[in-house]
């Protein structure tokens, strides 16, 4: 496509996405060594076997193929009755062997779906492959980017580690369509329980681009076969969030339409995204398939599981967890969004909402605590081991032991920076609820006490009654409820 033949204004963009997610198994994909990698020391966790020594032979993990078998049914993929695995050849120094073990024409998951949702819009991202490989090992620039370092320092401890490599159609027509679809991507992997968005790296997302003509884009969005190999590919690595793909592909597209606006014409090459600068920079022409050698893996047999695939289970996954959260506890979109962000946060508002006031255990996860974490860049996973103490400071509030404005902004801030649990706190600050007599008392001094106000509740100011809750609450040390004392000025008052 050559910047004579049309300007930028009439190129639409095309994206597919190939990203690549760490599963969790306690060890690698091919050998027994342990995937823990925290605070381990480089070059720790190898063996002959992924190290690629002579003579060590790779034995497949069986709870890797589960893994995969379960992505597979989550985005209603077809399962093969038999795949089989090949090597991968081409030289990088992060891969001791010089290939990959991978899959290539039989992938273990084929023609799956995921369905995003961008700006009120429902589309269907079609989902080629998805299969099974190992993951290369690490490298460390030292003295700054792969470009410019002076030297650069390998760790194999993460080689072998079993990685699925999920391939979409060119469906994708914006950046922002890319990083919608990882995010509910990531939601249904963490779902099914085999993998950690927390573990360093264990989600990497190549990204290919090409502008074609806006004409050749059909109303539905769809784009002919022709039309794809006429355009030039470009290739963009290294990006590893949601945000950096949005981030590295707006740029990319800015920077190819201002390469047709100057008559360049499109390069088909590989480019790495320097999230630091926030640029793309050219690393290498594009390989094609043919670079890669594919040939069998001789040492792995044909992987079969036609005999266990029905029976792996997956969970209930999060859109339809969601809709259940609107039908059965009558959510709101937007609460029942948040309540199903995580399994953990969707797990815990059911445990709660089993026991109590089911818009009672809403307004707490989904406002009070998800709130209060994440202004602290907190995740629900970081205080595990205290739900319980989440869960007594809502028993406290449901029986009126405390105000629900004492809890959330005393008792759950201080719980959160100080680890204190909600009974010493209340204990500590006094924030017991006062009694009705107490009250009472308060509602007659605050009336004494602004006559102003009482003469403005009196001319018909219904907003004056505020001030006077407020004077109340002060006085009360904010342990009355104001909703009852809202209620004892208006009937004093008349």
């Amino acid at each position: 496509m050559t910047a004579q033949a049309t300007t930028e204004r009439d190129l639409a963009v095309v994206i597919g996405l190939e990203v690549h997610v760490q599963l969790e198994t306690r060890s690698k994909v091919f050998c027994g060594c342990s995937t823990d990698l925290d605070e381990t020391e480089p070059n720790t966790h190898t063996c002959p076997t992924c190290l690629g020594l002579p003579g060590a032979l790779p034995v497949l993990n069986e709870a890797a193929v589960e893994s995969a078998v379960k992505l597979g049914k989550a985005i209603d993929a077809t399962i093969p009755e038999e795949t089989r695995f090949h090597r991968k050849n081409y030289y990088y120094p992060d891969l001791p062997k010089n290939f990959q073990i991978t899959q290539y024409d039989a992938p273990l998951c084929q023609d799956g779906s995921i369905e995003i949702g961008v700006e009120g819009k429902r589309r269907e991202i079609g989902i080629e492959r998805a299969h099974l490989e190992e993951d290369p090992g690490s490298l460390q620039h030292e003295g700054g980017n792969i470009a410019t370092a002076d030297s650069t320092l390998i760790n194999y401890n993460r080689a072998g580690i079993p990685l699925m490599e999920i391939v979409t159609e060119p469906d994708f027509r914006s950046p922002k369509e890319t990083r919608a679809f990882l995010a509910k991507l990531e939601e249904v992997l963490e779902y099914l329980g085999i993998f950690d968005s927390t573990r360093d790296g264990s989600l990497r997302v190549d990204a290919n681009i090409s502008l074609v003509p806006g004409e050749d884009i059909g109303e539905d969005g769809s784009i002919s076969t022709e039309v794809l190999v006429a355009a030039n590919r470009t290739e963009v690595k290294n990006i590893s969030s949601h945000k950096g793909a949005e981030k590295a592909l707006a740029y990319e597209v800015t920077r190819q339409k201002n390469a047709v606006r100057r008559g360049r014409e499109i390069e088909q090459e590989t480019r790495h995204w320097d999230e630091s600068k926030g640029i793309t920079l050219s690393m290498r022409s594009k390989e094609e398939e043919k670079d890669y050698r594919y040939f069998p893996e001789a040492d792995l047999p044909v992987l079969r599981v036609s005999d266990w695939k029905d029976e792996i289970a997956i969970p209930e996954l999060p859109g339809a967890r969601r809709e259940r959260f609107r039908t059965q506890y009558g959510l709101g979109e937007e609460a029942a969004s948040k309540l199903t962000s995580t399994k953990q946060v969707a797990d815990f508002y059911e445990d709660l909402a089993s026991d109590f006031d089911a818009d009672l255990a809403a307004t707490w996860v989904a406002d009070d605590l998800l709130g209060e974490l994440n202004y602290r860049d907190m995740l629900i996973g970081d205080i595990e081991g205290r739900l319980n103490e989440v869960r007594r400071l809502v028993e406290l509030v449901a029986s009126e032991a405390i105000t629900a404005k004492n809890a959330r902004e005393v008792v759950l801030r201080e719980m959160l920076d100080s680890g204190a649990d909600p009974d010493t706190v209340v204990e500590d600050k006094g924030l017991g609820k006062t009694d009705d007599e107490a009250v009472v008392v308060a509602v007659e001094d605050a009336i004494e006490e602004n006559p102003d106000a009482v003469s403005d509740v009196e001319g018909g100011d219904d907003g004056a009654i505020n001030f006077l809750v407020g004077q109340v609450m002060g006085k009360t040390g904010g342990s009355a409820d104001p909703g009852q004392v809202n209620q004892l000025l208006r009937e004093r008052l008349g």
